[in-house]
Formats: structure tokens, sequence, C-alpha cells
């Protein structure tokens, strides 16, 4: 090879390597089409959404240090109160009233006043009692009124307030120190001191009111695994109503189908021969129950979900907006996810959207199992949705926001990114058609929602709780149950309650019923309840009088009252039920929207049990009321702790009055029976178990809204469907090139644990 040539060749290698550089460069750079768009509909709010806001950790701080200085009593920190203590239960939002919202929002009315509420026990008085205060305005309070009896009729006693974190640490303590009466017993039943045992509360606590005795249900404890799948069959009812801890006690114990007075009577039952002992050994992190350490190494990554663009919806403050919908968020510490204004193409369709409570009532042979119909609202829905893990739990490249709450304690927590907020590509078409006659076209359009969600875990279940916006103008809301199934230990005729899961562990039956509030505006506040459902009918054919055929016809009608507008939970409903407007559309039809219910409810506690009228919202699959405000919730904290008189009965909203062309509210009840088997563990899966209700237009508008979506995708048989101009779909090998910018993952969710 002369020096020419390699001259040649060299010119020709730094050419291309400098080719090269350029290329990279420019793809550091990032081509045009990964650049950020912007969004097509900004965010003219104005602040407004901020009449519902949560409440800031300094709003809550205010209260406090005006309760403190205000109310003429010894306030304790509730982290450390004793029952016999006063002190701040919690604090949260007082939502204004909807006529003072709706002028300020539609009117152009001044703004409500900024107020809290404020639950406070009285446990350090003549007559102990739980008081709620509204306290106004914020940020700075300056006056305070007791609104206990406006809200509940009557004072709200003593005995129905929600255990606190420092009662039960309390009765732990007492339970301890029963169990070191029964040492012989603990050492050959569970190769235990009793020191390492994990303690289940149920409820409620008792069989009337002003009770409050718990049975307690113990459990082997394995550090890093779920001890619910582990019971011991040792149980213990402990009697903590008097205000003096020292009087409490453990008044029964019940091991292995044998019920003895005390732990002390266990262990001589125990030394004397007369008890059946199942002999547990302490299990191995690796392979106890319920483990969920992976068993196999990392594989292959799976799909990512990502915007090439950045996201196409907006957030600012408590409200997110996405192609045409408008909605405000929000989150209640008791009883979870609340939604206010929800507008679509400017126009409000639902008022508020709310869950109120989550209902799990159990079976078992075992006192604790059999006895508990756990009211999660009292436990705190809202409170316990802890931070969620990107990446699995919503897509990595959500948007994550932080909830602020103040529960027994003076001090705000923050569970920080417990609520995503996301659009959701469902891998399906919303609509779609391909023309094989006359002429030949494909026009079809990607079915993107606008995703909300926050999951709550209590105690061993994991409820995920959804809120999903289509583009036909449909809203979903929809609820998976995961996390672990509780369970007793598995005696006698164990399995006639529920299957037997491991060796000595029966997966207890249990129901699950979830219940909302939907305040629906169609097309202003006032609206009456439609219904139309099909029929048969036996006709002459038309063209040969001498046959009959079944013709098929739509039966309609409207709903007068509230009780024709109750559908008890087993009873068949109208297929089509809508809130309709007094408004036509352009064919003459009322603007309406359609409630669709997906549920699988078992039965309601009959209407016969003492405290069936504390759940009296379960007894309905549909109940549509006219709207009240001394009727914002369905349900109370203090009805768990007391459902023999229940503080509120939602039975009661229920008497008959007129609902057409009022305003009007839509109590939906959804849910499951749950028979746990060998697959529900180490988890409950989420597959097949998620139950909830789509409010879909109907007649609302001249046609399906969808049509104005720029995500649509047409094209010909006459045209080139791989040109980028004709069809958006060919486009994606281009935006494929623009990977998001991932940020680190971080986790710091056990934080306020």
């Amino acid at each position: 090879m002369n020096v020419k040539t390699v001259l040649v060749l060299l010119v020709l290698a730094l050419a291309t390597i400098f080719a090269l550089v350029c290329v990279l460069l420019t793809r550091g750079r990032g081509p045009s089409i990964c650049q950020h768009q912007p969004l097509e509909q900004e965010d003219t709010d104005g602040g407004q959404s901020l009449v519902f806001a949560d409440l800031s950790p300094e709003e809550m701080v205010q209260v406090v240090q005006y309760l403190r200085g205000s109310l003429g009593v010894q306030l304790v920190d509730a982290s450390r109160a004793k029952p016999s203590d006063n002190c701040i239960a919690s604090i949260d939002l007082q939502v204004p009233a909807k006529a003072e919202v709706l002028r300020f929002l539609d009117e152009g009315g001044t703004r409500p006043p900024r107020e809290a509420l404020a639950v406070l026990y009285f446990g350090n008085q003549p007559d102990p009692n739980v008081t709620e205060y509204v306290v106004g305005p914020l940020p700075t309070p300056a006056y305070h009124r007791d609104v206990t009896v406006q809200r509940y009729g009557g004072t709200v006693p003593y005995h129905r307030r929600p255990v606190t974190g420092k009662e039960y640490m309390d009765i732990n303590a007492l339970i301890q120190q029963e169990l070191r009466k029964a040492p012989g017993f603990l050492a050959a039943c569970c190769d235990s001191d009793g020191t390492d045992l994990a303690i289940l509360t149920t409820a409620p606590r008792g069989f009337k009111s002003g009770d409050r005795a718990t049975w307690f249900v113990l459990f082997q404890n394995t550090p890093g695994t779920g001890y619910y799948l582990s019971p011991v069959g040792l149980e213990v009812l402990v009697d903590h109503s008097s205000l003096d801890i020292s009087q409490w006690a453990v008044s029964k114990v019940f091991y292995n189908g044998q019920y003895l007075i005390s732990a002390g009577a266990l262990e001589d039952a125990f030394l004397s021969g007369l008890l059946k002992v199942i002999r547990l050994k302490k299990p191995q992190a690796e392979v106890v129950l319920g483990s969920m350490r992976p068993r196999q190494p990392p594989g292959s990554p799976g799909p990512l979900q990502f915007e090439p663009q950045g996201p196409r919806y907006h957030v600012r403050d408590n409200r997110v907006t996405f192609q045409g919908w408008s909605v405000t968020f929000g989150m209640n510490p008791n009883s979870g996810p609340r939604l206010f204004d929800i507008r679509y193409r400017g126009k409000r369709i639902v008022y508020e959207l709310s869950l109120q409570e989550a209902l799990a009532l159990y079976g078992s042979n075992c006192p604790g199992g059999m006895s508990t119909r756990y009211l999660d609202g009292s436990f705190g829905i809202g409170r316990f949705a802890y931070e969620l893990v990107r990446g699995l739990d919503c897509p990595y490249t959500a948007t994550y926001v932080d909830r602020h709450y103040l529960v027994e304690s003076e001090t705000p927590k923050t569970n920080q990114n417990s609520l995503c907020i996301f659009e959701h590509d469902a891998a399906i078409p919303l609509r779609r058609h391909f023309s094989d006659s006359q002429s030949l076209y494909y026009g079809g359009l990607r079915r993107n929602v606008l995703v909300i969600r926050t999951i709550s875990t209590l105690i061993n279940y994991d409820y995920i709780w959804d809120f999903m916006f289509h583009g036909s103008g449909a809203v979903e809301v929809r609820v998976h149950a995961t996390g672990y199934i509780s369970s007793s230990f598995l005696h006698g005729q164990g399995t006639n309650y529920g299957n037997r899961v491991g060796p000595h562990t029966l997966g207890t039956m249990h129901l699950h019923h979830i219940h909302y509030k939907v305040d629906l505006d169609v097309d202003g506040q006032l609206n009456s309840l439609e219904t139309q459902d099909m029929e048969y009918e036996l006709v002459q054919d038309p063209w040969s009088k001498q046959n009959i055929m079944e013709q098929l016809y739509l039966r309609r009608g409207r709903l007068q009252t509230e009780d024709e507008a109750a559908f008890p939970l087993s009873s068949p409903m109208p297929r089509y039920l809508s809130f309709a407007s007094p408004n036509l559309n352009r064919w003459g039809h009322p603007r309406s929207y359609r409630i669709q219910i997906t549920s699988l409810a078992g039965k309601h506690l009959p209407t016969s049990s003492p405290m069936e009228r504390a759940i009296s919202w379960g007894r309905y699959q549909l109940a549509v009321t006219r709207r009240k405000e001394e009727e914002p919730a369905s349900t109370s904290i203090y009805n768990q702790n007391d459902p023999w008189t229940p503080t509120v009965a939602f039975a009661d909203f229920i008497n008959n009055e007129t609902i057409t062309n009022e305003d009007l509210v839509a109590w939906i009840s959804v849910g499951f029976l749950h028979v746990p088997h060998a697959e529900d563990v180490p988890n409950t899966v989420t597959v097949g178990n998620s139950v909830g209700f789509f409010l879909r237009p109907y007649n609302y508008f001249d046609e399906d809204p969808s049509v104005d979506s720029p995500d649509g995708v047409y094209f010909s048989g006459e045209q080139d469907s791989g040109v980028c101009g004709t069809n958006p779909l060919a486009c994606l090998s281009l935006t494929a090139v623009c990977a998001p910018y991932l940020p680190p993952f971080r986790y710091r969710g056990f934080l306020n644990l």
C-alpha cells in the first residue's frame, strides 16, 4: 500500500469520526420531536380550587395553638394521652357549604371563610365526651364553635371514640403482663415467652352500647414477613372500658377451641394435661408462610410507560387538568380520597365524589374472627395511605403528591408521594372500525385515561383506590383489594368458615363492602332520576298478519321519591339509570349521566342484627336522596365502637322525599365475597378482585366527545399508512428515541411509623 492510499484512508477515517461526533452531539441535545410540548389546555382556575384544599401543616399548627389557648382546659398530646386526659384527636378541613362554594365559583361571590374541623376527646371532665369544633378563619383562627349537636343531633358519648395508638400500647402491655402467667404453655405451644408474638385487634368491642371489650388475636411474628398468616391459636379478651388504666383486665382467654378465664387458668390446664396443645416451632424468615421475598433473581425489565414529550396533564396545587377534564383532589384522614368540582369541557358534572367507608365482615369459629366487622374509616383510610412505590404502585414517571394530616398528635405528619397522577394507555381502543365494504378505511382512537390513585394499608389489607377520566366523558371509579388475608387458627369445623391455607391456618371468609358518595350536577344542580330497561311484547307481524313475533321495546320511567330510588343489595335494578337534566340535547333527549355499577357484593348483615343500623348503607347497591348539608356522610368514625347506637345511621336519610328536579346525591355500594384459598398466599392478587362503577354520558352530548381528541387515527385504503403525515402511528419510530429522564429511586414510606 503506497503513501497516497494511506493518506486517503486516513482522511476518510477522520471524516467518519467527525460525522459520528456530530451525530452524537446532536442526539445529546435531543431532536426537536422530544422537546416538551406546551399543554393545549392552560390552567385558568385562578386558584378557585383552593376552596377545597386540604389543610397545610402550617394551618394545622395554627389550629392547635389556638385551641390550646382558647378552650380553658389542659390538653395532653394525644400520642401520650391516657383515657382520662383531654386531647386533640384530629384536625381536618371543614368543607364549606355547597351553596357558599357555588356562589364563589359560579357567581363571583366572596370566597367562603377557610375553616378547620377539630375533634377533641374530653376524658378529664365530669361527663367525658367527644366534641367537634369548627375553628376559623384560617390561617389566623379567631373563633370556634361547637358543632357536635348540629352534626349528630346530640352529644357523642366518650365510649364511642376510636382507640388511639397510646391505648393500644397500654393494652399490649397488659396482655404481655397476662402472658407471663403462662410460661410453660407458651414455651410448649409457641416456642416463645410471649414477647415476640404479634397482637392484632378486632372490632367492634362488645355487645351493647358502652362496652369496650376487645378480642386480640396472637400470631407468630417473623421480622420481614406478614404475621397475619401465622396464628398460634391463642386469643385474649381485654376489658378496657374504664378511664383508669389500672382497672383494665383480661376477662377471657381462648386457645384451640377452649375458653378459660385467664392466662393463669390456661397454664393450670396445660400443667394438668387438660389442654390439647399444638406445638409450633419458630419459622425461618426464608420459608415462613406468607414471605414476600422474591424466589428468583431479577429478569429482563418489563415494558416502561413514559410520555415522549412530557406529561399531557397539568397539576397545580390541588387541581389537575387533562384534555377537557378538570378535577380537584384531596384526602380526608378518616374516609380517604375525595374529589370535588369535576368538570368536562368547562361544565361541572360532579360536585363531590368521595369514598365514605370500607367494611370487612368476617366469619370464623374463633372469637376474634367471628366477631370482626372492621369499619376502616374509624382506623383512618386516608391517614394510612403511605408513600407509593415508584414504578410499581404507579408508573415510574407519574406525578407524585404529598398528603398531610394531624391525627393523634399535635404535630402534623406528611405521607410523602402518597397520591399519584398519570396518563395511562389502556392498550385497547376506546373505539375503532375496520371498513371492508363500500369504502376501505380504518378509524380508531387509543383508550388513554387520566388516573388519580392512592393506596391505603389497613392492617393486613391494601386497597388501591382509582379514579379515572376517559376521553368519552366517562368517569370510572374502581377499587382493588390486595395485601394479606386475615386468618384464624384451624381447629374443629374450621373449614365451615373458609379454606385451609397452611399447616394450622384457616383463611377466614369475609366480605368487602365499599361505600361512595356521588353528588352529580348534570347540566345544573336540579336533576331527576330516569330509568330505562328492556321488555318483550307479542305483536302481529306487520307484513304477515297471521304470524306473531316478540318485539323488543324500551320501557322508560322516572322515579319520584327516595323510597323508589333505594335499591336493595340483592334486588334487580334497571339496567339504565340516569341523573337527567331538564335541558335537552340536540336530538330532544334530556342531557343525562348514567350510573353503571360493577359489583359482586356478598349478602348484607341481616337487619335484625343489633349493629346493622351502623352499616345500613350496605343495604343498598344504590340509593338516591335529596342533597342536604346536614347529611354530609353516610357513616361516622364513632360507629365502629358503638354500632348498637350509631352516631350516623344512613337508613334515616331515606324518608320518601321527592327527587324530581332536585339537587340529588347517589350513594353507591360495591363489594365482593372473598373465600380465601391457597393462591391468596402470600398475598391476595388484584386480578378478579376489583369492583366499582362508571358515570357515563347518556345523551349528555350530541355525539361522542372523543371525536375532538388529538389522538385519533384514520387512513384509507388509497393512502400510504406508513407516512407520518397521514398516520400518527407511523411517527412512533421517531418518538421512540425520546427516552425520558428517570429520577433516582427513593423511598421514605417508613418514616412516620
